[in-house]
């Protein structure tokens, strides 16, 4: 993420950005609300009524409207994120409209700034410069492609060896030129790969890669996994090994603090999940870190009352730290109540 503009008294004020990757836009659903006013240029066709009563196509112009937020939606997979609302600025004023938000596009955004809205600007504008890593996770046979987003791990692709006969070497072979080929296309703007999985067969792998792509192989890191899948991926994270490519990931962060959350409540230790007990937590000035998912966080904000219980754990020296749902620690998160904290003594 690109910021081309902070015009800030306190928190009141404008933000300009411009997303630069999917994450971008994940990261904007989070910190776009209703009511903030957004402004963008975009196309309209003129609302009059003599447009309405010409039979032809009336063309639509590039105009810059101001539009006030009433919803907000993030498609995943069409890439792009939709803003609807009412026209204040610009042609239409009183009419909707909806921007259609994608890659490149300059987004000024007015509203009250949230403390974790500005963390998020932050982090993602710092991410935008750290590496991007691709997870190979491989065993005999199969492979899986990883992209590591913000939000999670998208799954790129699966290779499994053809159990037919090949002329031209090996069918060994022909799988690891296979997932070479893939791995070169899902690994072009990334600066980092890393290769994961049982046994010897990663260190095969990696074998004929350095015979093939001498080069990108110098970009390669290894790490030992026992399964492949999104199994394969957590594993990965869990053993830092993104974490030593991306400094601190995002997603590797919640993993663990999910892992440490899961043990305390197995042995009914310094926990508290769901809010009447984080609240109670609260009270007693026990909260170390408190886990939200964002999705919750989104709902009682529509609410209107969780920024003064976030203000409070600030206030006792409480860590917040927000999860994706999107990824598997976020939901998971999402299942005990979608609020929990870590603390300092148990309660």
């Amino acid at each position: 993420m690109r910021v081309v503009k902070r015009n800030l008294k306190g928190r009141d004020g404008e933000i300009t950005i411009v997303p630069e990757t999917l994450d971008d836009l994940w990261h904007l659903k989070y910190i776009i609300e209703k009511g903030d006013l957004i402004f963008a240029l975009t196309k309209r066709k003129a609302d009059t009524s003599a447009d309405k009563l010409r039979p032809e196509k009336v063309e639509k112009k590039t105009v810059r409207l101001g539009i006030r937020v009433e919803d907000i939606q993030f498609h995943k997979f069409s890439n792009r994120l939709r803003i609807h609302g009412l026209i204040e600025h610009g042609m239409d004023a009183g009419h909707y409209h909806t921007f259609n938000v994608e890659e490149g596009l300059d987004l000024s955004i007015i509203k009250t700034w949230k403390k974790d809205q500005i963390e998020r600007i932050d982090e993602a504008e710092a991410s935008s410069k750290r590496p991007k890593v691709v997870i190979l996770a491989i065993e005999e046979g199969d492979a899986d492609i990883g992209l590591v987003r913000h939000y999670g791990i998208e799954l790129y692709s699966h290779i499994s060896q053809s159990s037919g006969k090949r002329s031209e070497g090996t069918l060994r072979e022909v799988f690891f030129q296979e997932i070479i080929d893939q791995l070169l296309h899902a690994a072009s703007e990334s600066e980092a790969v890393v290769v994961a999985g049982p046994g010897f067969i990663k260190d095969d792998f990696m074998k004929y890669l350095r015979s093939k792509e001498a080069e990108f192989s110098s970009r390669v890191v290894t790490e030992d996994t026992s399964s492949i899948g999104m199994s394969g991926f957590q594993e990965v994270l869990k053993r830092g090994a993104v974490d030593r490519i991306m400094e601190e990931s995002r997603i590797a962060r919640e993993s663990r603090l999910m892992d440490d959350l899961l043990k305390e409540i197995s042995v009914d230790g310094k926990v508290a999940y769901g809010l009447e007990e984080v609240k109670m937590a609260l009270d007693y000035g026990s909260i170390d870190t408190l886990l939200v998912a964002d999705e919750m966080l989104r709902m009682e904000r529509e609410k209107g009352d969780i920024d003064s219980f976030l203000q409070a754990v600030e206030h006792s020296q409480g860590k917040i730290v927000v999860f994706s749902t999107i990824f598997e620690p976020g939901q998971k998160l999402l299942a005990l109540g979608g609020i929990a904290a870590l603390l300092r003594f148990k309660i």
